[in-house]
């Protein structure tokens, strides 16, 4: 049985996302279908890929993901189809798949070019569904698309090192529920270019010497529970998508606040790291 995903900026307030799904069921009742998120920010198609990249690879091989976001097509604005890591994609050439593709390079895309045979206003509701329910029957991408070698890229989707790799400088590329700040510097590049060295994370004015492997390990748990007072420490950890996250230990933003409205951090802020090389001293100027 297919499995079809729905990852969007159409909110549950209207009618998007059910209508997208009965359209879907009228063509394949069988099928199942999988929200991602319905709660991107409009527009916002470096939320989406960070969403997407992080959803998608918990899925079995052959799931079918939609991607409604910025969709609506134009001359600059075209419509794709990939499959990359086993997974199909349907979105618009507007960045949303490069974060994945500057990671795994996709088996083959597609311009989709059915619009000629479809009437439409609502992309996803009536180009996506019918290319996902093709690929869903067992159906090529060839027949709904010309091949193309290269997709739209995202500005500024990788982080700046400078020439003597001393410093990162990053940025903020998601926020989540929690109001935790995710930047663009991944474990592996961050590892690659540490080499041992100590460090520190820079945002705004907060400094960060040390990396937990877990949100709770800020805490010390050999206190009393009454004594620790812990919820709205800032700390740093790398999420489960690898990524750097600045974080608030048990954040709320009603409460003991976040890392975004403690700190100030919005999208696309600068967050930066400076690798720390001790001094050399030469034989027989030891202090």
């Amino acid at each position: 049985m297919a499995i079809i995903t729905l990852t969007t900026d159409f909110g549950v307030k209207d009618h998007f996302a059910g209508a997208t799904k009965g359209a879907i069921y009228s063509e394949l009742p069988d099928v199942r279908i999988v929200d991602i998120s319905h709660n991107v920010s409009p527009f916002n198609i470096l939320e989406a890929a960070y969403i997407i990249q992080n959803a998608y690879k918990n899925f079995p091989k052959d799931t079918i993901h939609i991607i409604g976001i910025d969709s609506e097509l134009n001359t600059e604005n075209k419509h794709i189809a990939l499959k990359l890591d086993d997974h199909y994609f349907i979105c618009a050439n507007n960045g949303i798949m490069s974060m994945i593709c500057s990671e795994i390079a996709p088996e083959k895309i597609v311009e989709i070019n059915i619009h000629d045979k479809i009437s439409t206003s609502f992309s996803v509701l009536d180009v996506f569904v019918k290319v996902a329910c093709h690929i869903a029957r067992g159906g090529t991408l060839e027949v709904i698309g010309k091949t193309i070698s290269k997709i739209k890229p995202i500005k500024n989707i990788m982080p700046y090192v400078n020439e003597d790799k001393t410093q990162i400088i990053g940025s903020v590329i998601y926020i989540d529920n929690y109001g935790n700040v995710v930047t663009n510097i991944k474990r592996n590049f961050f590892e690659s270019l540490q080499k041992g060295r100590e460090y520190q994370i820079s945002a705004r004015n907060y400094k960060f010497k040390k990396i937990y492997s877990k949100y709770s390990d800020v805490v010390n748990f050999d206190k009393p529970e009454d004594q620790r007072h812990d919820e709205g420490r800032g700390l740093v950890v790398f999420n489960s998508g690898d990524f750097l996250e600045i974080a608030v230990y048990k954040s709320n933003s009603a409460t003991v606040g976040s890392a975004s409205t403690l700190m100030g951090l919005n999208l696309m802020d600068t967050v930066s790291v400076s690798f720390i090389t001790k001094p050399v001293l030469l034989k027989g100027f030891e202090n």
